[in-house]
């Protein structure tokens, strides 16, 4: 049976930075560490190993990105944690029943140095879904409806992940394994919330551009990839690609879609050979809108 649980951060962050916001841009990223964060050593710890996965400094990103802009943030942060307020639960059982598998679930609400608005990751050993109210805020997301569509994309890559886990499949990584998982969560997004629903979507054209730029966006990420050119301004929220931020999650779900007409949900999220079949469902995509 499923089981929701939250881990609640936000208070002992309002009370950190009511002092902090005072103070320097270096003295406030150490206390963020030092204090808001010590009863929280994991969390602070899997921030720190995302950056250094990627050769970044946790530090830097956190001077240039985040914490000068905190402070006007504050109010969507706050609109955004009242939202998610008893929306945890409720969006993770439906997520659940929609898809049909059950897992307990750790939600940890918490304002981070950009690691994500939302995060799929293990939790004192148990599946979680860490939800960064800094990243949020900055996206402009924090209305129930965008919200709740959010909760459902990062469950969708909860299901992803415990499907492979029960089969002993392992996840993967580089391009090719992001375009299908995000693609994947992006479907289930779309499953759970009963429309085609973009969470990523909120700028005024976005959809339309992608759908007017389908074929091109898969030539551009095919050649992206060849070319040995890193993804991330195809699903960054920093990133843009010709002006649009977070592009992938369409072209990903697309392509999500075209194997489905000969595959259940499931059996995509089984695929042993994601990388071939992302790669040759790319081209049939590119095929299917040529001109």
């Amino acid at each position: 049976m499923s089981k929701c649980s939250v881990i609640d951060t936000f208070p002992q962050f309002r009370t950190f930075w009511r002092t902090a916001q005072q103070k320097s841009l270096d003295e406030q990223i150490n206390g963020w560490a030092s204090n808001y964060m010590a009863p929280w050593p994991e969390l602070l710890e899997k921030q720190r190993e995302n950056y250094a996965s990627e050769g970044e400094d946790w530090r830097h990103v956190a001077k240039e990105r985040v914490f000068p802009f905190l402070t006007e943030r504050l109010p969507e942060m706050e609109r955004a944690y009242s939202n998610l307020q008893g929306l945890c639960a409720l969006a993770c059982a439906e997520a659940q029943e929609v898809l049909g598998f059950e897992s307990e679930v750790i939600f940890v609400i918490y304002v981070g140095i950009g690691c994500g608005a939302g995060w799929v990751t293990r939790y004192q050993n148990t599946p979680a879904i860490l939800l960064g109210l800094e990243n949020i805020a900055e996206c402009g997301w924090s209305d129930t409806a965008t919200l709740k569509g959010l909760i459902a994309h990062e469950m969708g890559h909860l299901a992803h992940f415990h499907w492979r886990a029960e089969k002993e499949m392992p996840t993967g990584s580089g391009p090719w394994w992001e375009l299908y998982t995000e693609g994947f969560a992006q479907r289930c997004e779309h499953l759970i919330m009963g429309q085609e629903n973009w969470h990523m979507g909120v700028e005024e054209g976005w959809l339309r551009w992608c759908q007017e730029h389908r074929r091109w966006l898969a030539r551009e990420f095919l050649r992206t990839v060849d070319e040995g050119e890193p993804v991330r301004r195809f699903f960054g929220s920093w990133y843009q690609i010709e002006g649009k931020s977070q592009s992938g999650y369409f072209l990903g779900c697309e392509l999500i879609k075209r194997l489905e007409k000969k595959r259940s949900l499931k059996e995509i999220a089984l695929l042993s050979d994601w990388r071939e079949r992302m790669r040759a469902v790319s081209y049939t995509h590119l095929r299917a809108h040529e001109t």
